[in-house]
């Protein structure tokens, strides 16, 4: 069958004879990441002889089918992909629960992207990829992520929507502790290296956005007021009011409002906010005619409203600004450096504002000469996000209710200046209501696929864009 197979932990006896070879893992791979050296990858290509590898790329105990390398290499073969990946199923007592994978795509660029516990790769492309690098610095934590893009470059990367193994989970986290893996401190040299290695795939593939942009020159006087808080909300009874308060509080040198558009609650949503609006006349209530909208549509109605200020601050319907001057520094960072977007930092805490990890969020991954590069990497820019009104009514929010903030930030800085203030700002309370707090597999593979789809389309866009 021409396959090896590099595996962790102990295969049947009727899977082994499929392979022409068969390499313990355990020994060659320290106790981090898999194959996160160029050491690791090159230990492939110094013990496996075959035309594929079949490589288990996760520390769990995985368990491959009998056909699976067949399987694997016949599908590699036939499709002329250089590395395949498959679906597989979680073993729960007695029962085998199957777990879809997403396709990958062009803006499947995360390092995070899961191919599942096995990879088939073929020996001649690892073989390519080490002597186009060789005179490159080889990476300490980034290999795997290294070959991958090289291998999007010069190959096809396939998913098999099969269940070619099955895994005993060990991973029992929730969606909403997943998502700030990449903020810890301790992995900042691991993201700084991954920025390196990402920002050169951008490079050879024509989308890389030079630093220099032109700032941006304000018309204030053109609209009714200098700022607007803007408020999307479905259903937040117990937590709006906290919101508008806080929204209503800030102390500042220039007029603002407070929209929030109010998406058709069922709850109390509704009465809450005409109360607060009859106690205050900054506060606009605004309920769409359309109620298929999702949190996009609501950004889309409240920046093109006739009474939407120069600069259109977020704040989620169950968070909070950090003090009352929240709103002055943001429109004070806007005139300072002639940005068409300011975003701030923010703590994660419980609902009663007490810090939880990871704590302040700054996205230092974001820097002026390279952020707009490395945000395509990422899976978000940090709040509060404020946008200079007249320039985001240009580019608008998708109509979703997930990375519609993201596809416009994507969009703004492919060529408009971002402005980071890297103070805690704004209080994102996590509870059980949060949208992302605990997902089902398939609204995480659904939202996943939607984000990598974002960035082909913005990746698409920034090629376009350096190729006029």
């Amino acid at each position: 069958m021409n396959v090896d197979l590099f595996y962790i932990t102990e295969q049947p006896e009727e899977i082994v004879p499929q392979f022409n070879d068969v390499f313990d893992l355990s020994e060659a791979s320290g106790k981090g990441e898999l194959f996160s050296s160029s050491d690791e990858l090159k230990f492939l290509l110094e013990r496996g002889e075959s035309e594929f590898l079949l490589v288990q790329i996760k520390r769990n105990k995985a368990t491959l089918f009998e056909n699976a390398a067949k399987r694997f290499a016949k599908i590699a073969r036939n499709a002329k992909a250089n590395f395949v990946y498959s679906d597989f199923f979680e073993k729960e007592k007695d029962s085998f629960i199957k777990h879809p994978l997403i396709n990958y795509q062009l803006g499947s660029v995360r390092d995070d992207f899961d191919f599942g516990s096995f990879v088939l790769l073929e020996r001649k492309v690892i073989e390519k990829y080490f002597g186009k690098t060789k005179n490159s610095a080889s990476p300490e934590f980034s290999a795997l992520y290294d070959l991958r893009l090289f291998l999007s470059r010069n190959g096809k990367i396939l998913r098999i929507p099969e269940p070619l193994y099955f895994i005993e989970p060990s991973n029992k986290r929730k969606s909403g502790e997943e998502i700030f893996d990449y903020v810890k401190r301790e992995f900042i040299a691991v993201q700084k290296e991954r920025e390196k290695v990402f920002t050169e795939h951008l490079k050879q593939i024509g989308a890389y956005i030079l630093p220099e942009k032109k700032k941006v020159k304000f018309e204030i006087e053109k609209f009714p007021v200098t700022a607007s808080v803007i408020i999307p909300v479905k259903n937040r009874a117990s937590t709006i009011a906290d919101a508008v308060k806080s929204a209503l509080s800030q102390k500042t040198n220039f007029n603002f409002n407070v929209i929030v558009v109010n998406n058709h609650s069922s709850d109390g949503t509704g009465a809450v906010l005409e109360t607060l609006a009859k106690e205050n006349e900054k506060l606009i209530h605004i309920i769409p005619k359309e109620k298929h909208l999702g949190i996009g549509g609501c950004w889309n109605l409240a920046i093109n409203d006739e009474r939407c200020g120069a600069f259109a601050s977020q704040l989620d319907s169950d968070d909070l600004y950090s003090s009352e001057n929240v709103l002055q520094k943001i429109v004070d960072k806007f005139l300072e450096t002639g940005a068409a977007a300011v975003v701030g930092s923010y703590v994660t805490t419980d609902f009663d504002l007490n810090e939880i990890p990871p704590g302040v969020v700054k996205h230092e991954e974001w820097s002026d000469e390279n952020g707009a590069n490395n945000a395509l990497r990422i899976n978000g820019f940090g709040a509060p996000r404020a946008f200079y009104t007249e320039i985001i009514r240009k580019i608008g929010f998708p109509d979703v209710s997930y990375g519609e903030d993201y596809s416009a930030m994507l969009a703004l800085t492919r060529e408009y200046p971002l402005a980071r203030i890297y103070e805690p700002l704004y209080y994102a309370r996590r509870w059980k209501g949060n949208s992302d707090a605990d997902l089902p597999l398939e609204r995480k593979n659904e939202f996943n696929f939607y984000k990598d789809f974002l960035r082909s389309a913005e990746i698409e866009a920034r090629i376009h864009l350096n190729n006029e």
